[in-house]
């Protein structure tokens, strides 16, 4: 587990561009992240922009036992989106940072947008009934006002 929680950046595809857009994607695994993702490579590619990927983990809760099935779980889905962004940053050409960190997606997500100044944030729709009422991490991120947001289905 040495290293499993700590935030880390790693550069991948042609060196970054000093011009251009700098676009955030955040993604979580889900269907609607990874299209995000996608749109987000596309729309790098075109501008001659560069991409931040956020992979943020959420802190383990409860138990020991289910804190490590769910730590062990992370670090698989961590690896298995490194390897795709790894390689779509190297087919498509464009400069990618990936970075993981740990928390609240939200605010990761802010605190990555602001800190990289960005100029567009690309997530996915939330698939959960419940954040109609609470909100998603998108709506939160909308309603934040410091960039667009591009919300993919």
């Amino acid at each position: 587990m040495n290293g499993a929680f700590e935030s880390t950046v790693e550069r991948f595809g042609p060196p970054r561009h000093h011009t251009g857009r700098a676009i955030l994607a955040g993604v979580d695994g889900s269907d609607t992240a990874m299209r995000a993702a996608a749109f987000a490579f596309g729309m790098a590619r075109r501008e001659g922009g560069r991409l931040i990927v956020a992979f943020v983990c959420r802190p383990a809760l409860g138990p020991a036992i289910a804190a490590t099935v769910e730590h062990d779980t992370a670090v698989q889905l961590y690896e298995e989106i490194r390897e795709q962004i790894r390689t779509a940053a190297e087919e498509l050409e464009v400069p990618v940072s990936f970075l993981k960190t740990f928390g609240d997606p939200y605010t990761a997500l802010r605190d990555t947008a602001d800190r990289s100044q960005v100029d567009t944030v690309v997530v996915g729709a939330s698939q959960k009934a419940g954040h109609r009422f609470a909100g998603s991490v998108a709506t939160k991120l909308i309603r934040t006002g410091h960039w667009p947001v591009l919300v993919v289905p």
